[in-house]
């Protein structure tokens, strides 16, 4: 076994993993493909194992401990991440943490109980961490449901309104540069076109469209202006929730979503009016790496 400390932060699009010496010095590090914590559904466990397989084949390493953050990860699903972790690594089941994704982000941003984390990348979701540990979650219901200002959330509005324009006009009106950049992302302009890629698709590729909706926009595109300030206003609404539902407290906005395009910002500041609010870099990674060392050298 060798005297390392592995830390893995998988999300739906992609997934980075840390790995740290005795001292904490970082040993290596890498990144490998998205997945979910979702192992109830067949399909995403075989996706988790071959993520978690192509990670201990390039870190070559059994780390004494091991912490994981995965999205969409639930207490139900911890000993079913364990034994794949277990399986891949040979690492003790007792020497590894799991959590979901954006627990692992705040603690590597605030102090349990200091601030407000908001997650938007391929989903959004908020999060605060009460002191005593427990949580205080708002949004993060998935695509089906909501997911707003996500990655998913700003493809699936932009193709929807596209739609309802075609629909009216038999053409995307207005929308003519965002209809032609997403149909040409999708491999053709039928509906036959659109429904392969998103119904035979998962939302990690679905959620990368909303690259194309942000190049769209930066070519002028009035709609794609509209939906991604639309975006903002909702990622807004997660952070005025958690306000609500505790106290005033710093704001932390993480993911690749705001980073997007400058309008993002712009309207989400605008709604959230009055509040601190930053949008600091994380290395989840990392952090976990550090919670995985600590867990050893404090139970060993």
């Amino acid at each position: 076994m060798s005297d390392s400390f592995l830390g893995i932060d998988i999300g739906g699009t992609a997934s980075r993993w840390v790995l740290v010496g005795q001292d904490g010095s970082v040993l290596a590090r890498g990144a490998a493909g998205g997945a979910t914590g979702h192992t109830f559904n067949p399909v995403e466990r075989e996706k988790l194992t071959n993520v978690i397989g192509s990670i201990r084949a390039a870190a070559q390493v059994t780390p004494r401990a091991i912490t994981i953050g995965a999205t969409g990860l639930g207490p139900r699903a911890y000993d079913d991440v364990k034994e794949i972790m277990a399986a891949a690594f040979g690492t003790p089941r007792a020497a590894m943490i799991t959590m979901d994704d954006m627990e692992l982000a705040y603690r590597a941003v605030f102090a349990p109980g200091t601030g407000h984390l908001i997650a938007a990348g391929t989903g959004s979701v908020g999060l605060h961490l009460l002191a005593n540990g427990n949580t205080i979650r708002v949004g993060g219901r998935g695509l089906l449901i909501d997911d707003g200002g996500s990655g998913t959330w700003i493809a699936l509005r932009a193709l929807d309104l596209i739609y309802r324009r075609i629909d009216d006009t038999g053409g995307p009106a207005e929308a003519a540069i965002l209809a032609r950049i997403l149909f040409d992302t999708m491999g053709g302009d039928t509906w036959d076109d659109t429904r392969a890629f998103v119904y035979g698709g998962d939302r990690g590729r679905i959620g990368q469209l909303a690259q194309q909706v942000a190049a769209a926009a930066v070519a002028g595109d009035p709609l794609a202006l509209q939906i991604l300030s639309d975006a903002g206003v909702e990622l807004a609404r997660l952070g005025s929730a958690l306000v609500k539902r505790t106290r005033s407290l710093p704001i932390g906005y993480v993911g690749g979503i705001v980073r997007l395009h400058p309008v993002i910002k712009t309207s989400l500041l605008a709604a959230l009016q009055g509040e601190d609010v930053s949008f600091p870099e994380t290395d989840a990674a990392l952090h976990a790496a550090g919670m995985a060392r600590t867990h050893h050298l404090t139970t060993d």
